[in-house]
């Protein structure tokens, strides 16, 4: 009897040591589970969107003694992200569309903003930790007429330049607002109409575009980086960075497109917001060309 009480009890405890193990078990699974399916809800399209109206104004009356002269200024922008995800594959698209005008007492309305961009970016799943085989394209131009500000000739309009970039490479993610792209083997073509190059002498190019043509090809290297997060409570920070080099021609001559967009939330609608860009590109100019723009206005977020 006493022998089998023992076994018993030895069974009755065997029994509650698997059971709190199995126990232990599913809800070790049930967590894993739980995460998957948290993990999942991330999969399929994202889609965002900031749209800006900026304003900036000075006023001066005719007793103004400190000296100022009367400006107005308006800048419009759309930022817009659809990015899709899946446990194997990733693909974002970005477009952004900007346009600015400011107006000087006495003196014509000047553009002080003018873009089209549009990124699309997919990637396959590598063996690595957020690593993928990737492909990419980037697109840019204006959309109005630019024009000399010594001489008042017009130097640019819609497509006249425009750039169009793609090739296959290596996507580092780690997630929507902070990534990599390398793409070694990038064809670039740029774009003019026939008015601003014809009639050029020799040795003289438009954007790169020698005379009497309308294409230029270039092949090389492109690395595009993008860094979004938030700097304070309500300040968010975009960082855009395109890099390219021509093996073609000059391929030491990086050309640069630095873009920062900062976001100072006042309210749900109101922002002050500050945007920078910076470019260097020897075929448009061997200098770097810098824009700046900071204004209150309204903000809206979708």
């Amino acid at each position: 009897m006493k022998k089998l009480l023992l076994s018993i009890s030895f069974l009755f405890l065997l029994t509650q040591t698997f059971a709190q193990d199995n126990e232990k078990t599913g809800l070790a699974k049930a967590k894993v589970a739980s995460e998957r399916a948290t993990d999942t809800t991330k999969a399929g399209w994202k889609r965002t969107g900031n749209f800006v109206f900026l304003l900036n104004q000075s006023a001066f009356n005719n007793d103004w003694l400190g000296g100022g002269t009367s400006s107005i200024a308006g800048n419009v922008g759309l930022n817009y992200d659809c990015n899709y995800s899946s446990a194997s594959s990733v693909w974002d698209n970005k477009f952004i569309v900007a346009y600015g005008l400011t107006k000087v007492k006495d003196k014509d309305m000047t553009k002080t903003d003018d873009r089209i961009e549009i990124t699309s970016l997919y990637g396959k799943k590598s063996g690595g930790n957020n690593w993928y085989y990737s492909a990419f394209l980037n697109f840019k131009t204006q959309m109005d007429s630019g024009f000399d500000p010594a001489t008042g000739a017009k130097i640019s309009h819609f497509f006249s330049p425009a750039y169009l970039q793609v090739g296959p490479g290596m996507l580092w993610k780690k997630s929507d607002n902070l990534k990599v792209n390398i793409a070694p083997a990038t064809s670039r073509l740029i774009f003019v109409h026939s008015e601003f190059t014809e009639g050029l002498p020799d040795g003289v190019t438009y954007y790169g575009v020698e005379g009497g043509k309308t294409i230029r090809y270039e092949f090389g290297a492109a690395v595009n980086a993008y860094y979004k997060f938030t700097l304070l409570e309500n300040v968010s920070m975009e960082n855009i960075l395109n890099l390219y080099s021509n093996y073609l021609d000059k391929p030491q001559n990086v050309d640069i497109d630095y873009q920062m967009n900062m976001v100072m939330k006042v309210n749900k609608y109101l922002s002050a917001n500050i945007a920078f860009q910076a470019i260097y590109d020897d075929n448009a100019i061997k200098a770097v060309q810098v824009r700046q723009v900071f204004g209150l206005g309204f903000n809206y977020g979708f």
